[in-house]
């Protein structure tokens, strides 16, 4: 694979990660959830062959339940 074959592999690779990330916010926030960390992890990012990363990031005790609260319905509807 070539240096511009790569970069372009990375580059895409990038692309999916900030339209998960986008569907994720939406999603979240339709569940009631707001996530405020959730992003790409830049670090990942770095390289010729990056390991894209999601961060779900750090939040609060309320949201913490509220996801629980939304997985724990999830789980019991199917």
């Amino acid at each position: 694979m070539t240096t511009t074959e790569r970069r372009r592999a990375a580059v895409a690779k990038i692309r999916e990660a900030e339209e998960l990330v986008a569907v994720l916010k939406e999603r979240f926030a339709r569940a009631g959830v707001k996530l405020p960390s959730l992003r790409i992890d830049l670090a990942s990012c770095a390289g010729d062959d990056p390991a894209v990363l999601v961060d779900l990031g750090r939040c609060n005790l309320a949201a913490a339940q509220q996801l629980s609260r939304v997985l724990e319905e999830k789980a019991a509807a199917s």
